[in-house]
């Protein structure tokens, strides 16, 4: 898989999953990660994919350690 890519002052990264179903499973858990990081991410779903973008809104929608922190947690979701 890609590495996250900086794009427009946001980190951007797709995921690509077997089927929906999963797709939709790695969803849900970074929905959790991001609800109990308090950071949350901008992103989009089409059928076994996953298209993700993180910056922080207040300080000016950048990118910044809470981003990177989110990214790496987000891949360690991953098997």
């Amino acid at each position: 898989m890609k590495s996250w890519q900086e794009v427009d002052n946001k980190l951007h990264k797709v995921f690509k999953f077997k089927d929906f179903s999963e797709a939709f499973s790695f969803m849900t858990r970074v929905a959790l990660l991001a609800e109990s990081n308090q950071h949350h991410p901008t992103w989009k779903n089409e059928w076994n994919k996953v298209e993700i973008w993180l910056s922080t809104h207040d300080k000016g929608d950048i990118v910044t350690e809470k981003d990177r922190s989110l990214s790496k947690a987000i891949d360690d979701l991953l098997p």
